[in-house]
């Protein structure tokens, strides 16, 4: 009797992880955990919410406490005129939804405005410009502030994103944003300390600037410079280093990825594979990549299930186990089982838009390693259905497993050996 009650309750347990996780992306028994039973036995109180906007001013101690927020900006999105427009002509279709596009404008006029622009004509202008819906109406007030202002570099990072048709044309005009940023960047950091005001101001360039070398270094990878477009991450992370949480390091492991410079994409993993930093699909899945590559080409799971898994092999297993574990939407992509999209300006952590993002610029890079995908399927689907039988034949361990969120490779490697699998 105590078996069959404490196997049902198991049953219930696992039946309501398994729908919450595919509901809300996140386990609830970690959540439960880190909420609620974390302060009772002495751990830190939860972090304050993320700032909307990250500037060269935000110190380490406060990075390091932020937490995980849900929805993030794509670090490697596409740009509108250039790229998402293509699709519309074609299809007719809409690539991006309204709630999509309503982020971006937020996050425009984080990003790109302040209390200060009432001061500057031009910036008044392009203060109403990221608040319109129509992107025409929009590219003519970047227009208008051009005409104000030949030098206001909002004005030119708009063109480049939406009116700009060709990669070719956005770079030139983020070319001339950034002699315009630079410029107004400067002035900014002459007169930063007088008052709060021109804080803010600097503020404002300073993440105007960013924003504009990031996507100059983004034009470059598109246009096959890509040891140029790694030269530019590189310096905008070491002339800006606190602003990490921009994510500026995914789009220099995508470039890395792009010239196979694994042992520098092994380094930059071990800086931002850090706990105190939130987790991403790129980050995870890279890493699974690399310690697959070590052993895809020789992998065979008829020869494995023989004489058992190297350490290599076990090591490669566990990385992608712990990968599948954060998102385990990316599979399907990575192994086309479910067709590619585009990916949205904004995704979901830990969720399917992250997986589409990720899948869209990544699945080159996992195809160029011979063996790598069938590795990432053999050790997806061999989890599933161990899993599986794991929980039948032995729920009250299955629960434990998943109270403590441990890697559950070493329990399917327990699994095998009492099933004779």
């Amino acid at each position: 009797a105590l078996t069959v009650t404490s196997s049902f309750i198991s049953g219930l347990i696992f039946v309501f992880e398994w729908w919450h996780f595919r509901k809300y992306g996140t386990s609830f028994i970690e959540q439960v955990s880190v909420s609620h039973l974390r302060p009772l036995i002495g751990g830190a109180e939860s972090s304050p919410p993320a700032p909307a906007a990250f500037s060269a001013g935000d110190n380490e101690s406060s990075r390091q406490n932020m937490p995980e927020c849900k929805v993030w900006r794509n670090p490697l999105n596409l740009f509108r005129g250039a790229e998402y427009s293509r699709y519309m002509w074609v299809t007719g279709k809409e690539p991006l939804t309204y709630y999509d596009m309503n982020l971006s404008a937020q996050d425009h006029q984080t990003f790109f405005t302040c209390d200060t622009d009432a001061l500057r004509p031009s910036d008044t202008v392009m203060q109403k410009a990221w608040r319109e819906r129509n992107p025409q109406a929009r590219i003519k007030a970047a227009y208008q502030a051009l005409e104000l202002n030949n030098d206001c570099a909002t004005a030119y990072v708009l063109l480049a994103e939406e009116e700009a048709t060709t990669i070719v044309d956005a770079e030139k005009y983020f070319k001339q944003a950034l002699k315009a940023g630079e410029m107004i960047y400067r002035k900014s950091q002459n007169c930063h300390s007088q008052s709060p005001q021109h804080e803010a101001q600097l503020r404002r360039d300073t993440n105007v600037l960013v924003y504009v070398k990031r996507r100059l270094a983004m034009c470059a990878r598109k246009l096959g410079r890509i040891r140029e477009a790694v030269k530019m991450m590189r310096d905008l992370m070491k002339e800006f280093p606190l602003l990490s949480m921009l994510n500026i390091h995914e789009n220099l492991l995508e470039a890395l990825l792009e010239l196979q410079a694994y042992a520098d994409v092994q380094a930059v993993l071990a800086k931002y594979d850090d706990i105190s930093l939130p987790k991403s699909a790129a980050i995870c899945y890279t890493a699974a990549l690399l310690k697959a590559r070590a052993v895809s080409e020789r992998f065979s799971p008829e020869t494995a299930s023989k004489r058992g898994l190297s350490t290599a092999e076990i090591n490669a297993v566990e990385a992608i186990h712990r990968a599948v574990e954060f998102n385990p939407h990316v599979p399907k992509y990575l192994l086309e089982m479910k067709s590619l999209v585009l990916p949205p300006e904004h995704i979901l952590k830990r969720g399917d838009s992250e997986a589409v993002a990720y899948a869209f610029f990544h699945l080159q890079h996992w195809k160029r390693i011979e063996g790598a995908l069938n590795l990432l399927h053999c050790t997806w689907e061999g989890s599933k259905y161990l899993l599986l039988l794991f929980f039948c034949l032995y729920p009250s361990k299955m629960v434990g497993s998943l109270s403590t969120n441990q890697s559950m490779v070493p329990v399917l490697h327990w699994v095998c050996s009492k099933t004779s699998l």
